[in-house]
């Protein structure tokens, strides 16, 4: 098997957790971000040499740029940069502080967004490259109560489609990854709730606040499974463009696209009646 580095952002839990562990386990090097370094001290211990780690807040611009260019620079060629870093958002888009969403948007939309824009000039570079970009069965629907979380995650899906395309001439491949409930600490730890308006209980939004508040619902995801499909991604040529992961990803997504080609289609007429009629 040949050794490969990657870069990760958020390697202190969930999957970029897993990720790392089953990359150093195998004998990959992995460049590593966290926002706090005692999370990852253990690894650091065990693995050593193959990792490196360096402290990065996504909402930092300037500090991507210098981690990133830190990693290529101490590692000299980094095979893969997996975009992995974030949180969610929950709550009525009324409730949700300005503070808030500006965090969300800075967080999980704009940190990836420089994330790949710095490391494409070093890809390019090394004529070679794989991103993968993680983003969620919410980056293809909508529930509500995630307003925001959507915002983040339906945004960063259309940037990386549009980057895929530009970048293929470089020999860059480039994959979004889509999975649904997964056994990570995302849903109950890492999650935030807006401040609560009451009236919002008569909203479907309630809905969403309560199972986080209650943190009960079960998970259906095996997030090393989940992972272990993502790093062997890196094999395929070409890159696939979406990777769906969990049973529950795949039928409320394509419960989603079934019905907006459907009203797509039912379009068709008014569409083409609004074609000018000069050829």
């Amino acid at each position: 098997m040949t050794q490969r580095t990657w870069l990760i952002t958020g390697i202190s839990s969930g999957f970029g957790r897993h990720m790392a562990e089953q990359l150093l386990e195998r004998g990959d090097r992995v460049a590593g971000t966290v926002r706090n370094m005692e999370a990852v001290y253990d690894l650091k211990a065990k693995y050593d040499e193959l990792l490196w780690i360096s402290k990065l807040d996504l909402t930092d611009t300037p500090a991507i740029r210098q981690v990133v260019k830190n990693a290529f620079h101490s590692l000299g060629h980094i095979d893969v940069v997996v975009n992995n870093a974030g949180y969610g958002l929950f709550g009525a888009a009324e409730e949700l502080t300005d503070e808030q969403i500006r965090h969300q948007l800075e967080t999980n939309l704009i940190g990836s967004i420089q994330v790949i824009r710095e490391a494409l000039p070093h890809l390019r570079a090394q004529g070679n490259g794989r991103i993968i970009q993680l983003s969620t069965v919410g980056g293809q629907t909508a529930f509500p109560g995630g307003s925001m979380y959507h915002a983040s995650k339906w945004g960063i899906e259309g940037f990386v489609e549009s980057v895929m395309y530009e970048v293929a001439p470089f020999n860059i491949g480039v994959t979004i990854v889509e999975p649904g409930s997964a056994s990570t600490n995302f849903r109950y730890q890492s999650s935030k709730l807006a401040p609560k308006i009451d009236d919002y209980e008569a909203s479907p939004a309630f809905h969403t606040r309560r199972i986080l508040e209650e943190a009960k619902a079960p998970s259906l995801g095996d997030p090393a499974k989940m992972v272990a499909i993502m790093i062997e991604s890196v094999d395929q040529n070409p890159a696939p463009k979406r990777i769906v992961l969990g049973s529950d990803a795949f039928y409320t997504i394509h419960k989603a696209l079934t019905e907006r080609l459907a009203a797509l289609e039912a379009q068709k007429d008014l569409a083409f009646s609004t074609d000018s009629s000069i050829k």
